[in-house]
């Protein structure tokens, strides 16, 4: 990770884990719930699935339902987020979690999908990407997902316009203002769906990509063809 791009990660998820699930939810106008469901479509029968930067089991917890027999492990940095999730997901017995950076990954263990929403933009690609096919089967997938900067002039518009508001609201809601603040310009910076994908096709990976709602959203796939 770059150094400044490292920093937002604590000021964004140490004290915004209770309020995590409901936020993500309203300010993406239920978006996030279809995103996850485009998630799920692109994950094959599996026997066993990592998901990284799971926060609160929002992802991990879909996954589960979709392949009730499957060993899912879910992989975060941030105490707060995986103490939620454990106790929202307690009843499910094939899932493990994990506290661990995912580009220091050290898991002992290789399966068949690995899954990610909302965290390319805080990695470096050639870290990330390494670390995920050191855990990744032969024959297996890695599939990300993360915010995009629209390109459509239109769309760019009403983007920071609601970015604008946003920033507005987070002085009521003072545990998200620095993500109100600070995500906008990450996004705007960060060109991490062409990095991702040169580095996938770099390694070998048979690499597919698939924008969402307006170009707001990208969902990325790598197979690790045999």
């Amino acid at each position: 990770m770059a150094k400044s791009t490292k920093n937002l990660v604590p000021r964004f998820f140490n004290k915004t884990a209770l309020s995590y699930d409901k936020i993500v939810n309203r300010t993406t106008f239920g978006k996030d719930k279809y995103w996850k469901k485009e998630i799920l479509k692109k994950i094959p029968q599996s026997q066993s699935i990592l998901d990284l930067a799971c926060g609160t089991g929002i992802l991990t917890r879909q996954i589960s339902k979709k392949f009730p027999n499957a060993k899912i492990v879910g992989v975060d940095m941030t105490e707060s987020y995986l103490k939620i999730a454990k106790k929202k997901l307690a009843l499910y017995q094939n899932i493990s979690f994990v506290k661990q950076d995912a580009e220091k990954l050290d898991l002992n263990y290789k399966f068949d999908c690995i899954t990610s929403s909302y965290l390319p933009k805080y990695c470096k690609p050639e870290i990330l990407i390494k670390s995920c096919l050191c855990h990744l089967r032969p024959g297996g997938i890695i599939i990300l997902h993360d915010f995009i900067y629209p390109k459509n002039k239109t769309v760019r518009k009403l983007w920071n316009l609601y970015f604008e508001v946003l920033k507005i609201l987070g002085f009521f809601i003072p545990s998200w203002k620095d993500v109100f603040i600070e995500l906008p310009k990450l996004l705007r910076s960060t060109k991490w769906l062409e990095e991702y994908q040169n580095v996938m096709k770099k390694y070998g990976l048979k690499v597919e990509c698939q924008t969402l709602t307006s170009e707001t959203s990208a969902i990325l796939t790598g197979s690790n063809v045999v």
